[in-house]
């Protein structure tokens, strides 16, 4: 599981913050992840003790390096890889909740297509508000 050195497009993908390596990748040379506050290269090294910055979607993403490991395994021991700090921890929390409220308020397409029935409702219902 410890290696000395892990690229830092091959740690996300073993950390489970991006599905495939080429993901991964792309987002790093995309400046969607900082380490130590600097833009790096998909190539870079990650050395434990290292801050993390993954922007991925929405969500930011504040993580401590704890661990090395270039294999993918499952949940439990890629969150063994990393500990995300607690201010990370709060603003995902209150983006999410601001998300939900936000999406409260708005209206869904129907389930399905109107049928037979629900179509002359429709119709009954726009002739009465024309006259």
């Amino acid at each position: 599981m410890v290696d000395e050195k892990v690229r830092i497009d091959k740690w996300l993908w073993a950390a489970r913050f991006f599905k495939t390596r080429s993901l991964a990748s792309a987002a790093v040379t995309g400046g969607h992840v900082h380490v130590n506050g600097a833009r790096v290269k998909a190539a870079r090294s990650v050395v434990i003790g290292d801050e993390l910055r993954i922007v991925r979607n929405e969500e930011e993403f504040v993580v401590i390096v704890q661990a090395l490991s270039g294999k993918r395994g499952s949940a439990t021991v890629a969150h063994s890889l990393y500990e995300e700090t607690e201010e990370s921890k709060a603003t995902r929390e209150t983006q999410g909740t601001e998300r939900r409220l936000m999406n409260l308020g708005r209206s869904f397409p129907p389930p399905k297509r109107p049928g037979k029935r629900d179509r002359r409702l429709i119709r009954k219902f726009t002739k009465k508000a024309d006259d």
